[in-house]
C-alpha cells in the first residue's frame, strides 16, 4: 500500500528552480554583472576616425578592460568621424577626469580588433558627468598600416633602398667600430635623446601628427626644385669633408660642449625669467611704435623746410659769408681762453664766497644785527652825509660831543681815556696779526671770513684818585687854557678863557644877563639836572 504524498512541491520543480538557480550563478560568475541593479557609466568621446570601432568593442585603461563601447554614432551619414559612447562598467576604473583622453588602437600587429584606450585624465580635475564628452582634440586615431605603404612610393622605396646602401657602405668602412666605441657614451646621449624626444610629442595628442604634417609640407617644398636640393647635398658633402679633415679640432670643440652647456643653462634660465618683463616691455612699447609711423608722417614737412634751408641759396651762402670772420673768431676764441679762465675765477668767488658774506649775519649779541651783511654794510652812508649838512664859510663842520665818565682807561700807548658806564670788554678786539691771504689760491678755497663778534677784556683801569693823576689833571688843564687862548688871541677875538671850572650858578647869571634863562631850564630838564 503507497503513502500518499504531501503538500511540498514536486521533484520537477525543485530540479528545475535549481538548475535556473546555478545557471544565474555561473552567468554573474562570468559577467560580473547583476541587471537592473549596476547600471553602466557612460562616458561619449568624439573621433575623427572611427574605422575598426563597433558595439562592444572594449574599453580599456592600462590594459585592463573596464568596459566596452554601446554605441558608434556617426557625425553625418557615410562620415567616418562619429561620438562614440564608452560603458564604463568596472568601478576600479573610476573616477574619470574632465582632461581625460581616449585613442584607438589595434590589439595586434596587422590591422583589426580595435579597442578604445581611455587614459583617466589628472587627479586634480573634477570626474566627468556620466553622458559627458571628451572632445575631439583629446582623441586619437590609429595609423592604418595602408597609410604607412601608402607613403612609400616607388621614388620613396628607391631612396629608402639608396639609404641603407649607404648605411652599409659606412659600416663596411669602420661605422660598426665607430658605433661600438660610442656605446659608453650612450647612456647619456639617450637620457638628453628621451628629453627631447618626449618634448617632440607636444603637450596634446595632435601635436606630433602636425608636426609631421609641417615636415610633409617642408618635404614636398625641397621636392619642388630638385637642382637646390642636389646642391645642397654636395654642398653638405663638401662641408662633412671639411669637418672630418679637422677631426682633432671637432672632437676638441665637442669636448668643451658640457661645459659650454653647464654656462649656458643658467644664462637661458635668466633669459626665461627676463622674457615676461621683455615682454611686458613689448606690450608697453606697441603704442609708441604704432605712432611711430604717424610721427615719421609729421616730421617729413619740417624735414623738406630743413633740406631747403641748407641749400646755397640759404644756409650754404652764409657759410660761406661767414668763412672770411672764422679765423678771426678763432683767434679770438683761442686768445678769449686765458680770459675766460678769470672770468671763471671771478664768477667762482664771486658765487662761492662774496654772495654767502652778503647773505651772512653778524653776529653780535650786545649789538644785535637786523638783516644780512650787504644791508648793514650801507647803515654808515646816511651817518656820512648828516656829517655834511651843517656848514659855514670855513666848510662843513660837525659837532663832538665830549664827556667825562667814572672810570679810567689806560688805552696803551700813553693814550688814557673814561667812561660814563662800567666797560665789560672790548669789541671788537684788537687784531694784531693780517687775516690770512693766498694770492696764488682760488678764492673759493680760501679762508672763509668769521663775522662772530666775540668781545675781548676790557682795557686796564687806572686810578685817577692818586696824587700824581691828579697832578697829572691839573698839568693838563693848563696846557689846554694856554693853547685855546693862544688860538683865540690869532683869531683877535674877544673871548676869554677861564682857569677855574663854572659852576651852576654862575652860568645862570650869564644866561639871565643874555636872556637866555628859559633856554637853559630847557636844557637842564632835558639832560635831568
Amino acid at each position: 500500500m503507497k503513502g500518499r504524498r504531501g503538500p511540498g512541491p514536486s521533484s520537477f520543480a525543485v530540479g528545475l528552480t535549481v538548475i535556473i538557480v546555478a545557471i544565474i550563478v555561473v552567468w554573474l560568475g562570468f559577467t560580473k554583472d547583476v541587471p537592473f541593479l549596476n547600471e553602466p557609466y557612460e562616458i561619449k568621446a568624439a573621433f575623427r576616425d572611427t574605422a575598426g570601432i563597433n558595439n562592444g568593442s572594449p574599453v580599456r585603461i592600462a590594459g585592463v578592460n573596464v568596459g566596452k563601447v554601446s554605441n558608434v554614432e556617426p557625425t553625418s551619414p557615410g562620415a567616418t568621424s562619429a561620438t562614440v559612447t564608452l560603458a564604463i562598467s568596472d568601478d576600479g576604473a573610476r573616477p574619470i577626469h574632465v582632461d581625460a583622453s581616449a585613442k584607438i588602437r589595434p590589439r595586434i600587429f596587422l590591422e583589426g580588433n580595435f579597442f578604445v584606450d581611455l587614459s583617466p585624465g589628472s587627479p586634480s580635475a573634477k570626474e566627468m558627468d556620466d553622458g559627458a564628452t571628451i572632445p575631439v582634440d583629446r582623441t586619437a586615431n590609429p595609423v592604418q598600416f595602408d597609410q604607412v605603404l601608402a607613403t612609400l612610393k616607388s621614388d620613396s622605396r628607391n631612396d629608402l633602398a639608396q639609404v641603407f646602401k649607404e648605411v652599409g657602405t659606412a659600416q663596411d668602412n669602420g661605422g660598426a667600430k665607430a658605433f661600438n666605441d660610442s656605446l659608453k657614451y650612450q647612456p647619456n646621449a639617450y637620457k638628453f635623446t628621451a628629453i627631447v624626444t618626449e618634448s617632440l610629442l607636444g603637450k596634446r595628442p595632435g601635436d606630433l601628427g602636425d608636426a609631421i604634417r609641417d615636415q610633409g609640407i617642408i618635404s614636398q617644398a625641397l621636392e619642388a626644385d630638385p637642382a637646390q636640393l642636389r646642391a645642397l647635398i654636395v654642398d653638405f658633402n663638401t662641408t662633412a669633408g671639411a669637418l672630418a679633415g679637422r677631426e682633432g679640432a671637432l672632437r676638441a670643440s665637442v669636448a668643451e660642449l658640457p661645459r659650454t652647456l653647464r654656462a649656458a643653462i643658467p644664462t637661458l634660465d635668466s633669459l626665461n625669467r627676463a622674457f615676461p618683463d621683455v615682454r611686458r616691455f613689448a606690450v608697453a612699447a606697441r603704442p609708441g611704435v604704432r605712432s611711430l609711423g604717424p610721427t615719421v608722417d609729421s616730421l617729413l614737412p619740417l624735414v623738406k623746410q630743413l633740406r631747403g634751408l641748407v641749400q646755397p641759396a640759404e644756409l650754404q651762402g652764409l657759410a660761406r659769408d661767414l668763412s672770411g670772420a672764422t679765423p678771426a673768431l678763432a683767434r679770438v676764441s683761442k686768445n678769449s681762453v686765458p680770459v675766460l679762465q678769470k672770468l671763471r675765477a671771478f664768477g667762482s668767488c664771486t658765487s662761492e664766497v662774496l654772495v654767502p658774506f652778503g647773505n651772512d649775519k653778524l653776529v653780535d649779541n650786545n649789538f644785535p644785527s637786523h638783516g644780512p651783511v650787504y644791508q648793514d654794510a650801507a647803515k654808515f652812508l646816511p651817518g656820512l652825509a648828516g656829517e655834511s649838512r651843517s656848514f659855514d664859510a670855513n666848510g662843513p663842520w660837525f659837532k663832538v660831543l665830549g664827556t667825562g665818565g667814572v672810570e679810567t682807561l689806560n688805552l696803551g700807548n700813553g693814550v688814557f681815556g673814561s667812561s660814563a658806564t662800567t666797560v665789560v670788554g672790548l669789541n671788537p678786539p684788537p687784531v694784531r696779526t693780517r687775516p690770512p691771504l693766498e694770492p696764488h689760491v682760488p678764492c673759493e678755497t680760501q679762508q672763509k671770513p668769521d663775522l662772530r663778534s666775540i668781545p675781548a677784556n676790557a682795557p686796564a683801569k687806572v686810578r685817577t684818585d692818586t696824587s700824581a693823576a691828579r697832578a697829572r689833571s691839573a698839568k693838563s688843564q693848563e696846557v689846554a687854557i694856554a693853547i685855546m687862548r693862544q688860538l683865540l688871541k690869532l683869531q683877535g677875538s674877544k673871548v676869554t678863557v677861564r682857569s677855574k671850572s663854572i659852576t651852576l650858578a654862575e652860568i645862570r647869571a650869564i644866561a639871565q644877563r643874555n636872556g637866555l634863562t628859559a633856554q637853559l631850564d630847557r636844557a637842564l630838564r632835558k639832560a635831568g639836572g
